[in-house]
Parts: structure tokens; sequence; C-alpha cells
């Protein structure tokens, strides 16, 4: 009988279920495969992208100095105004983000501003680097700037 072969009272034989390796090898595959399941996708990056610039732009835009004074009379409820363009953000955000996936965790790094949205009114650059995986978003790094960023 080889050796990693033990018999069952029952007759039957069966390799040990306690292999230090097999158990190890099993464990690996499976965390591996759980977390290759719940890498989250640029769907799921464009709700979160979209969630995390509606946060940042009602605090920059929706307090008493965010706005010049002629568009505080004419926008009265500004927190509500830029939560309704969440989606209409988040996909902005995407159409400016590089993926990189690696099976198990992606890193999404978003580069956005410099377009004038109103005369004297320039939306800031802002950089974002993004990991994912098992299903979270963690927001590695955010840089702001008013000249622009230079190449890494």
């Amino acid at each position: 009988m080889p050796f990693w072969l033990r018999q069952h009272a029952s007759g039957l034989r069966f390799p040990p279920a306690t292999s230090p390796f097999l158990l190890g090898v099993a464990i690996a595959t499976g965390a591996t495969a759980g977390l290759v399941m719940t890498n989250p996708d640029r769907a799921e990056f464009q709700q979160f992208a979209g969630e995390r610039l509606t946060e940042l732009i009602r605090r920059e835009l929706c307090h008493e100095d965010g706005l010049p004074m002629t568009l505080r009379l004419l926008i009265h409820d500004c927190d509500g105004l830029v939560a309704s363009q969440s989606t209409v953000l988040g996909r902005l955000a995407m159409a400016h983000t590089l993926r990189r996936n690696f099976g198990i965790f992606s890193v999404y790094t978003t580069e956005l501003g410099g377009q004038n949205i109103l005369p004297n009114l320039r939306l800031p650059y802002f950089r974002a680097v993004t990991l994912a995986g098992a299903g979270h978003f963690v927001t590695l790094r955010t840089e702001q700037s008013v000249e622009g960023f230079s190449e890494p």
C-alpha cells in the first residue's frame, strides 16, 4: 500500500485529509478565487467615484465661500443640485480613469480638472489613486493642484 493512503475501518482507502500541503493549497486556491470574484468592476468604481466626487464638490462649493454671490442667489439647494449629478460625475470620472487589473485587485488612477466652467472659475486639477479588492475601495492618495501635474 502506498504511504499516502491509509486504510479506514470500513476497508476503504483514503488519502490523509490532514496533509498540511494539500490543506494549504486548497486554502490558497479558495482565497484567490474569492478575491478574483470580488474584485470590483468598472461599473462599481463609477458609482464609487460619483459618490466621492459628489461629496468633494459639496464640501468645496456648497458653503459660504464656495460659490460667487451671484450663483448663490440663483442656486437655492446646492447640496441637492450636486447630489443629483452623482451619476454624471461618476461617468466623468470613469472617462478620465485608468484601471490596472491584477486579477485579485485593481488599481484605478483618476485625473480630472483644468476645465473652465465659468469665466474666472476653473476646476482644480485632481488626481486620485484607488485600490479595489474584496468588494471594497480604498483611496490610497489624492492630490489637488491649480497648475496641473507633472508626469511621474
